[in-house]
């Protein structure tokens, strides 16, 4: 399409449509005119209420104070994902967020952990060394560059918050940086007989909104990208087999804890995430493992409190478009694919999708070139998010349901594969181009689901036993000095 890119049409609302709106008005609204199009009679599916930490620059990005967005979404704090049940019934671990030990040149700390397990003097957990994780277990919460008097890492952190409280400050944010909103079902979609192109949508009330380029964040209904274009769909459902959800709110309980909970169950997994008001739960599982009626029975005895909604069914289906642009549409959300929630990393999809289609904006006419790029990065960013969820179920040692035995028997991706043989065989991990999670992450769930290296780093073996039990020492000192001296996630809320 040669016609310069100006009018911009999103269809659908909810977190997808109005993070979108929110970050292209920011960057873009000088020189394109941007139009929301919601019904009020299709519900948002709500529950991504847990989030990473580059939410905090896209809230940096759109100007937003944190107080005041804490406030508006009844937000909490959170350092991380505890993973119950995962390894074995009854073992724990964190996902914490940030850094852990002391690296040294060309040798990352966790090699001195492991040689320090092999040595057989006083064995700490991996997490011993984790500011984060220390520090959420405390239940405490502070903002923290550094560790006082060293170089190394402080705290790093995200949100937990209401999805819906969410959308609307977006919304009230996005339409005073000039985004129309109109609040009408789409009834009829025209498509350009020529290219194939969308070239307006008409809404219940008979008008006609045209467009040079429309966002899709129906959700899984993909009224744009799949049901009138027919753009494909890949399918995981072979390596990542929970094809069902169930949520529920509840009320709070103290503390107010900074963390995610995931507890693995004998066909899935449980999600706890705690806001200011009510606590979000939630249950993902296999429908071929465990029926509907038997999730949610077991989703409702694990509250901590009272219920304060109906339990909310969901199915869905793991994967992702064949193109998450196609012609000239782009799908953002669960219209572009859909990952369960089990790294909280739907809202960073949402995020990095709206970012990318800034950065490739087609302004002078949509080409395949803006789009080859557009995808061949989408696709690079799931498919690496894709494998590190599939770890999770996959390097297990629970074999105590046809669940987990299936899941230690599946299949998984030639990537996957070959980190974890290099992981196994000689304790070495490389962070790809692109990939979200850092190696920092990826030891933390191999650790804590029992895949300990044969080997390790060689140059690890720089300091002497001595110097090795020291520096392990003195790291506990200065982490658990830092936990000591930190107010708890109550109070910073209660100071808000």
């Amino acid at each position: 399409m040669t016609t310069n890119v100006t009018n911009v049409v999103i269809v659908g609302g909810g977190t997808a449509g109005w993070i979108t709106a929110s970050l292209m008005a920011r960057i873009l609204g000088k020189v394109i005119n941007i139009t929301l199009i919601e019904s009020d009679k299709i519900p948002t599916v709500g529950v991504g209420e847990a989030t990473i930490p580059p939410i905090i620059s896209l809230n940096a990005a759109l100007g937003i104070d944190e107080s005041e967005f804490l406030n508006a979404t009844k937000g909490t704090i959170k350092l991380g994902i505890e993973f119950e049940n995962w390894k074995q019934q009854g073992d724990s671990y964190m996902h914490a967020f940030g850094g852990i030990g002391k690296d040294f040149p060309f040798c990352e700390f966790y090699h001195y952990w492991l040689r320090h397990q092999q040595q057989g003097d006083q064995h700490y957990d991996f997490g011993d060394f984790s500011l984060n994780y220390q520090t959420s277990k405390a239940n405490k919460f502070a903002k923290l560059r550094h560790i006082e008097g060293t170089q190394l890492p402080g705290i790093t952190y995200a949100y937990h918050f209401d999805a819906g409280l969410y959308a609307n400050f977006l919304a009230d944010y996005a339409k005073q940086q000039g985004v129309k909103h109109i609040i009408s079902e789409v009834e009829q979609i025209r498509v350009n007989e020529g290219n194939g192109f969308i070239d307006a949508v008409t809404l219940a009330n008979g008008e006609h909104i045209t467009g040079d380029l429309f966002i899709d964040c129906t959700g899984q209904a993909g009224l744009l990208i799949d049901k009138t274009l027919n753009t494909g769909f890949v399918d995981w459902s072979h390596y990542l087999p929970c094809d069902r959800a169930i949520a529920v709110q509840c009320e709070s309980v103290e503390p107010i804890t900074p963390y995610t909970r995931s507890i693995a169950h004998d066909s899935g997994w449980q999600w706890r995430i705690p806001l200011q008001h009510r606590i979000g739960n939630g249950i993902v599982y296999s429908s071929k493992f465990m029926s509907d009626e038997q999730a949610e029975r077991l989703l409702l005895n694990k509250l901590d409190g009272k219920p304060l909604t109906q339990p909310k069914r969901i199915q869905f289906r793991t994967g992702r478009r064949t193109k998450a642009w196609h012609k000239n549409v782009v799908s953002i959300g669960l219209s572009s694919g859909f990952l369960e929630p089990l790294e909280s990393t739907s809202i960073h999809l949402i995020q990095t999708a709206a970012i990318r289609l800034i950065k490739t904006f087609p302004h002078f006419g949509i080409s395949n070139s803006h789009i080859d790029e557009y995808n061949r990065q989408s696709i690079i960013e799931i498919e690496r998010i894709r494998d590190f969820i599939i770890l999770h179920y996959k390097v297990t040692q629970r074999d105590d349901s046809p669940f987990w035995r299936h899941c230690r028997q599946m299949d998984i991706p030639a990537t996957l594969a070959r980190k974890l043989a290099l992981f196994k065989t000689t304790g070495k991990l490389f962070r790809e181009q692109d990939d979200l999670f850092t190696e920092i992450a990826w030891q933390q769930v191999l650790i804590g689901q029992g895949m300990i290296p044969e080997q390790y780093n060689g140059l690890a073996d720089q300091l002497s036993p001595q110097q090795l039990n020291e520096l392990m020492a003195n790291l506990k000192v200065l982490i658990d000095h830092s936990v000591k001296n930190m107010p708890s996630h109550d109070q910073f809320l209660a100071n808000l």
